[in-house]
């Protein structure tokens, strides 16, 4: 009976979130910001940013398709497999610094990762709000920070990967900068979603650059994906990822992205060797049996970007902590094992608990294995045990 409540609940509160956001059709002068002007490139048309490799959705498997999910959710047609109400997280208490060319990793959940090296602490994505959506109106979490925001040591450097509210989240960010005035580096117009909290940032186009610290340096680099706060504001702040170009071997964060034409991550492997890359892996399946969509990889094209970029080790995020689509809870991490079962990865991609810190290696040349495109790696998967993940 309380589930049936809670859930009733929930409906309420995403009819609201759907009306505000029609809303914002209707009084485009209010909600539809100018985030950034600009001369026109290759990603921006002079009014909105685009995909240089085109904006395509994947035809997905069996009936509907993403822009239906709400509705079909709304109307107890989405048979979603269920989810936890509540995961279990010990959440750690990192080192307030790491020297030299050790490095450290501490998946808060979803896309926020705590990297620690070389005295630098750098926090990508921070997200320590209950909910993912306007007026505290969305997806709430199912498993608390991996770090408690009391135990977070004094921070850097924040990577914000575009405006989302799952990625951006303007109190949490506004409590990084009153405690700790952190550099924080995001790509064109997010600028001016994070000024709304009064918190000052860098703002770069794809290629940008900034040195961070003496043999330290950051590059905003393409990926792809979208953006948006209310629907009409669509495309008016870029998206991006990063690579902090480090001694020991370079860290990636790539964002929130679809695989797109894969270039991109050939792009981000020429800054030099990538000793660790955050790829996430969740959020893909808005129909039965799909394994991505044109914003989200999912596994299979998360292996497939990893191959391609020769990193050494990898971590697979954004998933087991908002229900964004339709996959079970642990569908994300379960398929990335089986994908990188196909491409002869061992451990080098791989998933941990949120909260746990981990030690990276040293820089490693990849393990020497031919490159599996990512055909291969669903055609690999094509089996009743993938096919059995809900």
């Amino acid at each position: 009976m309380i589930r049936r409540l809670l859930r009733g609940a929930g409906k309420v509160a995403l009819w609201i979130a759907i009306i505000l956001c029609l809303g914002a059709t209707v009084v485009p002068h209010f909600l539809d910001r100018r985030y950034y002007r600009g001369p026109v490139s290759d990603h921006f048309d002079g009014e909105r940013f685009f995909n240089p490799d085109g904006e395509g959705e994947p035809t997905p498997t069996g009936r509907g398709n993403r822009s239906s999910f709400p509705v079909r959710y709304l109307l107890d047609r989405d048979d979603r497999p269920d989810w936890p109400a509540h995961v279990p997280v010990s959440p750690a208490t990192p080192p307030q610094r790491v020297t030299g060319d050790r490095m450290l990793a501490t998946w808060v959940g979803h896309a926020t990762v705590l990297i620690q090296t070389r005295g630098l602490n750098i926090l990508t994505d921070p997200m320590w709000s209950d909910t993912a959506g306007p007026l505290g109106i969305g997806p709430s979490r199912v498993a608390a920070p991996g770090i408690r925001f009391a135990d977070l040591p004094p921070i850097d450097l924040v990577l914000v990967s575009h405006n989302h509210y799952d990625h951006l989240d303007l109190a949490t960010l506004r409590r990084l900068w009153r405690r700790d005035r952190p550099r924080i580096v995001t790509s064109l117009g997010n600028d001016s979603v994070i000024r709304q909290a009064g918190v000052p940032s860098t703002a770069l186009d794809w290629g940008g650059r900034l040195r961070i610290a003496p043999g330290v340096e950051l590059v905003v680099t393409r990926n792809h994906h979208w953006g948006s706060r209310w629907f009409a504001d669509r495309n008016r702040a870029l998206w991006s990822g990063f690579v902090v170009r480090l001694p020991g071997g370079n860290l990636l964060f790539a964002g929130d992205t679809g695989f797109g034409d894969g270039r991109w991550a050939d792009a981000a492997a020429s800054y030099g060797p990538i000793r660790l890359a955050l790829i996430p892996i969740g959020a893909f399946r808005f129909v039965p049996g799909q394994m991505a969509s044109s914003s989200h990889v999912g596994p299979a094209g998360a292996v497939a970007i990893f191959e391609r970029m020769h990193a050494a080790r990898a971590i697979g995020i954004h998933w087991g902590t908002f229900r964004l689509s339709r996959e079970a809870y642990d569908t994300p991490p379960r398929l990335l094992e089986l994908a990188a079962r196909c491409a002869g990865l061992g451990d080098a991609f791989s998933t941990v608990a949120i909260g746990r810190t981990v030690e990276i290696p040293g820089r490693a040349e990849p393990a020497a294995h031919r490159i599996v495109p990512r055909k291969r790696i669903l055609d690999c998967l094509d089996t009743p045990a993938a096919r059995a993940l809900p």
